[in-house]
C-alpha cells in the first residue's frame, strides 16, 4: 500500500526527524511503500490551512496513496472539529489513517471509534492547560509581578531633545538602542502630555495613510 507521512513540529527549532525515523520504521515493518513525506515545520496545530497539510490533502483527492501515517492525533490537528473533518474527508476518499502513538487504525470501526473519543479527550487536555495558564497569570498579577515584557527604560527627555537638535528618528533609534516605532510611540505621548517643542518632534511619525487623506484635493 502507498502511504504518505505527515510531521509536525511547532517551533522553529524543534525537528521532525525524530517523527520521521519512527515512521519510516513503521511503514517498513507493515509493508507500506511511503509515496511521499509531507512537513509542517514551526506552525502550530491550532491552524487549520497549514502547506503541508494542505498539500496532503490536495494529494489524497488525487488518490496518490491509500494511507496517512502520523506519530499521533495532535500532529494533525488540536482542535477537535478540524481533527474530524480531516478525518472524515481521509474516510470519504477511502484512505486509511494509522497513529502511532494512540496505536489507532481507521481501517476498522473500532479504530473510528476510539479517533472521536481520544480527539475529545485532547480538546479537553488542551483546554485545561489553557486555564491552568490564564489561572497563573491571574496569581502573578495579584501578587504584583512582571507579565511579558519589561517597560521600555529610556531618558525620554534626552530623545525629545536629540529630535529638537535635528537628528533623525533612525539615528535617535541607534543612539538609544530602541526601534524606530518606539522613538515614535515617545514622542506621540510627549506631544500629548503637551511637552514643549513635541509637536515639531513627533513630525515624520505621522501615518502614510493619515497624511494621504489629509492631503487638500487639488
Amino acid at each position: 500500500m502507498k502511504t504518505a507521512i505527515y510531521v509536525r513540529v511547532s517551533t522553529a527549532d524543534q525537528h521532525v526527524e525524530s517523527q520521521l525515523y519512527d515512521l519510516r520504521e513503521f511503514a517498513a515493518r507493515r509493508g507500506f511503500s511511503v509515496a511521499k513525506e509531507y512537513a509542517d515545520r514551526g506552525i502550530s496545530g491550532s491552524k487549520a490551512r497549514r502547506p503541508a497539510l494542505d498539500a496532503l490533502m490536495a494529494d489524497a483527492r488525487r488518490k496518490r496513496f491509500d494511507v496517512v501515517l502520523v506519530a499521533a492525533f495532535d500532529r494533525v490537528a488540536r482542535n477537535v472539529r478540524h481533527f474530524l473533518e480531516v478525518l472524515d474527508e481521509l474516510n470519504h476518499l477511502g484512505i486509511e489513517f494509522v497513529s502511532l502513538r494512540e496505536n489507532i487504525d481507521t481501517g476498522g470501526p473500532l479504530g473510528r471509534a476510539m479517533v472521536v473519543i481520544v480527539g475529545a479527550i485532547a480538546q479537553v487536555e488542551k483546554q485545561a492547560i489553557v486555564e491552568r495558564v490564564k489561572a497563573g497569570m491571574r496569581r502573578a498579577r495579584i501578587e504584583g509581578r512582571q507579565i511579558g515584557r519589561a517597560p521600555l527604560r529610556v531618558d525620554r527627555d534626552a530623545i525629545l531633545r536629540d529630535r529638537e537638535r535635528g537628528l533623525s528618528l533612525s539615528q535617535i533609534a541607534k543612539a538609544h538602542r530602541i526601534s524606530k516605532a518606539s522613538v515614535c510611540r515617545i514622542l506621540k505621548e510627549l506631544r500629548g502630555i503637551g511637552s514643549q517643542g513635541s509637536e515639531i518632534a513627533v513630525l515624520g511619525c505621522a501615518d502614510r495613510k493619515a497624511l494621504i487623506e489629509a492631503k487638500p484635493a487639488a
